[in-house]
């Protein structure tokens, strides 16, 4: 199969590649950055440097292609990250229709199914909806949970205060991936024939934000570690004395929010994955301990 995967080599990317390239398809990469050309050629993809912005790139390179992975990487910079999302869901929804894909594998998040109340994801649920519009293509969208690696933004927290904080935490669930598990996935979905849209979840383990800081303690160190919950107003107020701009901060509390209240992960719960990633928490808590160690 000839497979265009979007994202460049991230931490997502670069397993999905070679996963890919080893089991003998002939794969695209794009990226905005052309010095990962080399990079991507090194496992045996082709490049593909160019924006997503850009409708007539994406043409180019979806043109012929068996099926896209299509996922949005984050953009921090801009204030309006759900019209960010919207415009790069708008810009894949074109690129497939001109060129007649028939194949695609979404990433998008766990809570990707309400419209409201959960700040960044909601740019998930935007691109989801676009999505959903095309005709004659069979779409999954994988939502995953809560990346391991979004566990490296409290390294300075626990650094500085000895503890996490947000306005989630102690026993609230939280549903946790491996980068390496929604590779496995996606590289399942993207060669199987399907129809219509699907949603997979995909996650490697569920724990409470104790047992996650128990676990992520024990590996650095700190075996006392607390991930303790805070109120909305307290978030924001430490988020803004370290000058996090405001959009972050409106989207991250709404998050965290959804995360305490349960509303995120109420469709999971209804179609939880049938089998769980190999990466577990103890697993990826010995790169934390090497990143925490480093900083």
């Amino acid at each position: 199969m000839k497979v265009v995967i979007t994202g460049s080599l991230g931490n997502i990317g670069k397993p999905l590649v070679k996963e890919l390239v080893q089991k003998g398809h002939t794969v695209m990469v794009i990226s905005s950055k052309s010095d990962k050309q080399k990079d991507i050629e090194a496992i045996g993809a082709i490049a593909a440097i160019g924006v997503l912005e850009d409708v007539d790139f994406l043409v180019s390179i979806f043109t012929g292609a068996d099926a896209v992975y299509a996922m949005i990487p984050p953009n921090f910079a801009t204030t309006d990250s759900r019209a960010y999302y919207q415009q790069i869901g708008r810009n894949y929804v074109q690129a497939i229709r001109q060129t007649g894909v028939k194949r695609v594998v979404h990433l998008s998040s766990w809570g990707a199914h309400l419209d409201k109340g959960t700040g960044f994801i909601l740019g998930s649920h935007d691109a989801e909806c676009l999505l959903n519009e095309l005709k004659d293509v069979a779409v999954t969208h994988l939502r995953a949970g809560f990346i391991y690696y979004n566990l490296y933004n409290f390294i300075d927290m626990i650094k500085r205060a000895g503890f996490i904080r947000s306005n989630y935490g102690d026993d609230d669930k939280i549903v946790m991936v491996a980068p390496e598990d929604i590779a496995s996935a996606a590289a399942e979905e993207l060669v199987t024939v399907g129809t219509g849209v699907n949603i997979r979840y995909v996650a490697s383990g569920e724990y409470t934000a104790h047992e996650a800081a128990s676990i992520l303690g024990a590996a650095i160190g700190k075996p006392d570690l607390k991930w303790v919950t805070v109120s909305n107003e307290q978030m924001q107020a430490g988020m803004a004395q370290h000058g996090v701009p405001s959009h972050i901060i409106i989207n991250s509390i709404e998050l965290g929010a959804s995360i305490h209240n349960g509303t995120l992960k109420e469709d999971y719960e209804l179609h939880k994955p049938l089998t769980m990633g190999k990466v577990k928490l103890k697993d990826f808590a010995k790169d934390f301990a090497v990143a925490f160690a480093k900083n």
